[in-house]
Parts: C-alpha cells; structure tokens; sequence
C-alpha cells in the first residue's frame, strides 16, 4: 500500500490521459509521444550527470566548498555560485542533484536558491541568444533584476527554511 501511495501522482496522470484518450485520441498519441521523447532525453541526460555529481562528492572536500559557498563566504559566494551557473550546460532538472551535493556539503541555502536561479537565466548560451535576439539593454536589465531577486529569494528561503529542513526531504534516500 505504501508502494501505491508513493506513486500516486502518476496514477493520477495516468488517470488524466485516459480519460483524454476517450474524448480525443489524437490528443492522446500526441502526450504520449511527448512523454516518451522526454523520458527518452532525460535518460540520456541523467546517468552522466549522476556520475558527475559522484566524482565532485569524492573530489572536493567540504570544507573547500564550505569556504567558497558556506554561510560565511560573503561575496565569494556569489562569485563562485554565478560562476558555476554560468557554465552550466544542460536543462534546469539537471541543477537539482547538484543543488543537493552542494546542499549537503555544506553550502548555504541562500547560494542553493541562488544558483538554481542563476542557472536558468545566465548561462551562457542564454546569455548570448538574448544579447544577439534583444539586445544589451534588456539582457542586462533582465540579468540584474534576476540576479537580485534570486539572492533576496535565497536569503528569505535561508530565514524560513533551514539546512536540515531540507535536507530532510532528500529523495535520494528513499530509493
């Protein structure tokens, strides 16, 4: 029964598409063909970057990182997590396990919620396709006012919620 209740929302899904099949089954064919092209990419995707993330467990040590990203690291911190957000490459599902590694090395919650942020808006090929599409004022514009509010968002998050609030939910130790 726990087993059940663990995959509820997929039930619920499942649910939806078939009662989707039965109004309108090109509908149908069509989710599952996106469903199954993303399942397809995120396999592809996620082993590498599972491997990554066991090699930076093993690599750097947590008072390294705890220095460069910890709750005293200042405006080194901001530097470094936006250093690493900008040469991310990947989707944004992909930051989260190594939001996690960074979270239990011991980086603050402020530069977690920060680099999340900073990974969807300043990577480098965002940045590049914004600047030749919109030009330099609305990049640099759109860059700042998202910069901002991803560190005041990581600082409110740090006040409400604590490290081992998170870390709680880690999902990784259920599977």
């Amino acid at each position: 029964m726990k087993n059940l209740k663990r995959y509820r929302f997929f039930f619920i899904l499942l649910l939806g598409l078939l009662l989707i099949a039965f109004m309108n089954q090109a509908i149908a064919i069509t989710t599952v063909q996106l469903t199954g092209k993303s399942i397809l990419d995120m396999s592809f995707l996620l082993p590498p970057i599972f491997i990554l993330v066991g090699l930076l467990d093993q690599w750097v040590k947590k008072e390294t990182l705890i220095r460069y990203m910890g709750e005293k690291s200042g405006i080194y911190g901001v530097f470094f997590t936006l250093l690493l957000a900008i040469v991310a490459a990947g989707p944004l599902y992909i930051a989260f396990p190594i939001a996690v590694l960074l979270l239990k090395k011991g980086a603050s919650v402020r530069y977690i919620v920060f680099f999340l942020g900073a990974w969807s808006t300043v990577k480098l090929p965002v940045l590049i396709y914004e600047f030749t599409s919109f030009g330099s004022k609305f990049t640099l514009i759109h860059i700042c006012f998202g910069l901002v509010f991803y560190y005041l968002t990581g600082i409110l998050f740090e006040k409400i919620y604590g490290k081992q609030i998170l870390l709680k939910y880690d999902i990784t130790k259920e599977v």
